[in-house]
């Protein structure tokens, strides 16, 4: 696609990067990325894409803004307590960059519709906050195809991961899924909560930040993907460690021997709540 005069200025700083250039410029333009949850790690994720110029964002979100949301979740604002997160936060979105779509899903991810919005999308971001729905779209994306971008956050910390376990090199297996990392939820009540435990602002824009990064460079092909590591960071030391994560021969979703197929295993979800 050609560029216009206002889209050269506006993207010439990534337009000068050999990496990136005009044809990576169109490359943004003509994709599309599904956001999960509009909070913490949702909102910086979601204004750097726009910003970045991709083409078409999709954001699942059912919830309302709070006054509790503010101090972290920077895509709404005071004036928008009460209002959907996916209507002030597309607002925010196309307020730094008009180009961009905004897909506005007001609705619960849940193992009937997470699906079909997987599909609709090439790289999916999740920014939920507990087990069921981390689970519920990995299972989604790794039977859908589609390259997953992963964080959590907790306090002081966070992680970062990408999986894409339906990607083959020679014919081999080479990417763990999250199920390979996490076979199982922890037990109820053994993880809290961001509303127990607390959390640092700052720190969901750190990771959400780099969620968007990732997402990038999936959708350039450029620089060393994140697949196959997980990056912990430690946000009292400004300390960064990475660790190797390879497939599980025993996983059930994305082994030799899966017994997964489908998201019939799933419970219906309560909803994707987010840092």
């Amino acid at each position: 696609m050609a560029l216009s005069d206002d889209q050269l200025e506006r993207y010439a700083r990534h337009i000068i990067l050999r990496e990136v250039g005009g044809a990576g410029q169109a490359r943004l333009a003509s994709a599309r990325v599904l956001i999960i949850g509009a909070g913490g790690l949702g909102s910086p994720a979601l204004l750097y894409l726009s910003a970045a110029g991709v083409g078409t964002i999709g954001l699942v979100d059912d919830d309302e803004v709070s006054l509790s949301n503010l101090q972290r979740q920077i895509a709404h604002r005071t004036q928008d307590v009460g209002r959907l997160k996916v209507e002030s936060a597309s607002e925010s979105a196309r307020a730094i960059n008009p180009d961009t779509h905004i897909n506005r899903h007001a609705t619960r991810i849940n193992a009937h519709n997470a699906l079909e919005l997987v599909r609709n999308y090439d790289v999916v971001l999740d920014g939920s906050d507990n087990f069921a729905t981390r689970f519920l779209v990995n299972d989604a994306c790794f039977l859908g195809a589609r390259t997953l971008v992963s964080a959590a956050v907790g306090q002081f910390d966070g992680q970062l991961a990408v999986f894409k376990a339906h990607v083959h090199v020679d014919g081999k297996r080479a990417f763990p899924c999250y199920r390979c990392l996490f076979p199982e939820a922890p037990p109820a009540g053994t993880v809290p909560s961001c509303s127990e435990a607390g959390i640092l602002g700052a720190l969901t824009g750190v990771m959400g930040s780099l969620q968007a990064l990732e997402a990038i460079k999936e959708i350039l092909g450029i620089g060393e993907t994140m697949a196959g590591r997980l990056m912990l960071y430690d946000g009292l030391s400004a300390a960064f460690r990475t660790v190797r994560v390879k497939p599980d021969p025993a996983c059930a979703l994305c082994g030799p021997e899966a017994t997964m197929r489908d998201l019939s295993h799933h419970e219906a979800i309560a909803g994707a709540s987010t840092p």
